[in-house]
């Protein structure tokens, strides 16, 4: 596809970035036409994503994964649109949050609003244990908008101005599995060892401890992960579980 991008400033802009995402794909799309333009972001798939991509009527570009902050800030320079939008492709935006959205892009108040969104996990929409409403700064006055290329993962855009909140939930077909879940937070985990070491940050051996009970007591008691049952208990025995392991390769790379 040609690198020239349009000149319309006005409108909006929505964004998946994508790799190897070919079950997923069509169906975000389908819930994006409302866009001004729509682009798929995509690492070098090696499936079907860009064909479906733009058998969906996406314009598809490419750029190799470096990391989540690195691709969005790339993404935001990819269109002339005064907003965008950014989706995961497993995410869905509903008419309710695109009507929301095209209300709120004509107002001067804020550079970003931050998209609440419903998270379906093992099945079920959790509702406790910090899944919901779980804001996400997506979208954003291009112009007025960056993102922090020292976060690598969990990556947050700075903006110039202030960020309001939508009503509106996207929603989130997260995990469907416990192998998926933990596949995907062995990724996060070793972006995030990087992102404390480099910050100064060290653990000491009550971390390894301490620091998973205070997850778990956080998530199933103070943020009443107990009211998603069995659910609930396990992903904030998951997320326990990995504030361990978060702590234990932080132990062995500042040893190392």
């Amino acid at each position: 596809m040609s690198g020239q991008v349009r000149e319309t400033m006005d409108g909006i802009a929505a964004i998946v970035i994508a790799k190897n995402e070919e079950e997923n794909i069509a169906a975000c799309l389908d819930t994006l036409r409302w866009a001004d333009e729509l682009i798929v972001l995509d690492s070098f798939s090696d499936d079907a994503t860009v064909e479906i991509a733009r058998a969906s009527g996406a314009e598809v570009r490419q750029r190799r994964f470096d990391n989540y902050a690195l691709q969005r800030d790339a993404a935001l320079g990819m269109t002339r649109k005064e907003w965008v939008f950014f989706v995961d492709a497993d995410e869905r935006a509903t008419p309710e949050l695109a009507e929301e959205i095209r209300h709120v892009v004509s107002q001067r108040d804020f550079d970003g609003w931050w998209v609440p969104r419903r998270n379906y996990i093992f099945g079920k929409w959790i509702r406790h244990a910090g899944w919901f409403p779980d804001h996400q700064l997506r979208l954003l006055r291009r112009g007025s908008a960056r993102y922090d290329l020292r976060r690598e993962v969990h990556e947050l855009a700075v903006l110039n101005g202030e960020a309001g909140y939508l009503e509106n939930p996207l929603t989130h077909y997260n995990y469907d599995s416990v192998r998926q879940f933990r596949d995907k937070q062995d990724r996060y985990t070793d972006y995030e060892v990087r992102e404390l070491f480099d910050s100064g940050q060290r653990a000491r051996p009550w971390n390894l401890v301490l620091q998973p009970l205070r997850q778990f007591r956080w998530r199933y008691l103070t943020l009443r992960g107990y009211r998603d049952g069995w659910r609930g208990l396990l992903l904030s025995s998951l997320m326990a579980y990995y504030e361990f392991v978060r702590y234990w390769r932080l132990w062995r790379l500042q040893r190392a």
